[in-house]
């Protein structure tokens, strides 16, 4: 799953933002399409390793930063805006305006950006996605997650962190209704290790209060991919439907052999889509 020899290599910047020294990665020169690629909440931005050297050497100069609380990034516990520290990154990096890729929590980090922000924003993808505001009365729970969700709670009640990570792990990696190791070798070493280290970091501190992006999806009138895996929840499935129709352009693709966080488990079936849909962006 390496990108090669040639592949573009990324520059490590360091980027404040409030008391919080935010770790950023770059690849690619400084003339090509700006990416700004957003880690879930159950990994960072290693997790992008394999698919933005694609990216970059497609002529992209991609972005990725660990968010408070993730990976290298150092920080102290304080209120803060998830935005303002986006912002921050992409004023240093000169990545305005950006193609945002978001996967999870990043993709409601990017919704809400997009919603604030739109001339900062080019184009939306939006991997699995979690926009606030979203009825959870209406989420489908899947067999298999509902007894997932109960070994994690008992993990977390006990205290056994090892546990709560293997368990997410197999809930995020594999998908809950597929076998327990569906995805092996350095993925999932690599997805433990951001998951067990976001796991056993300090609080962030209070962040800001905005408004449900659910709602106001209507408002996102930059072009909108929407990513959906196979194996991923049925609830996020739900709101991959819902979130492509209530946008005025967006667009929905299916990754097969995909589950919650596809730059993981599919890189190359990932990266062949983002390069697709930012070559029809023109």
């Amino acid at each position: 799953m390496s990108g090669g020899a040639d592949a573009p290599r990324a520059e490590t910047i360091v980027v404040d933002s409030g008391s919080a020294h935010l770790a950023v990665s770059i690849w690619g020169g400084g003339d090509g399409r700006a990416v700004v690629a957003l880690h879930p909440g159950v990994a960072d931005r290693r997790s992008w390793q394999w698919c933005a050297p694609m990216w970059a050497a497609a002529g992209c100069r991609v972005v990725a930063y660990d968010r408070r609380g993730f990976g290298d990034t150092q920080y102290a516990s304080e209120p803060h805006d998830d935005l303002a520290d986006l912002l921050a990154v992409t004023g240093a990096a000169d990545a305005r305006p950006a193609v945002l890729v978001g996967n999870s929590q990043g993709g409601a980090i990017a919704v809400d950006h997009a919603l604030a922000h739109p001339s900062d924003v080019a184009a939306l993808v939006l991997i699995a996605p979690s926009p606030t505001g979203y009825d959870e009365g209406r989420w489908p729970t899947m067999t298999a997650e509902a007894l997932l969700d109960a070994q994690i709670e008992a993990a977390e009640a006990a205290g056994d962190l090892e546990a709560v990570n293997r368990l997410e792990v197999r809930y995020w990696l594999d998908g809950v209704d597929q076998p327990d190791g569906r995805v092996s070798g350095e993925p999932r070493r690599l997805m433990a290790a951001m998951n067990g280290r976001a796991l056993g970091a300090a609080p962030i501190g209070d962040t800001a209060d905005r408004a449900p992006a659910w709602p106001r999806l209507a408002e996102l009138t930059m072009p909108v991919l929407v990513v959906c895996g196979e194996h991923d929840l049925d609830g996020c499935k739900q709101i991959c439907d819902e979130l492509a129709a209530a946008v005025p352009d967006g667009r929905r693709v299916d990754l097969s052999a995909s589950a919650h966080c596809p730059q993981l488990d599919q890189p190359a079936a990932l990266g062949a889509v983002v390069l697709e849909f930012l070559d029809a962006l023109g």
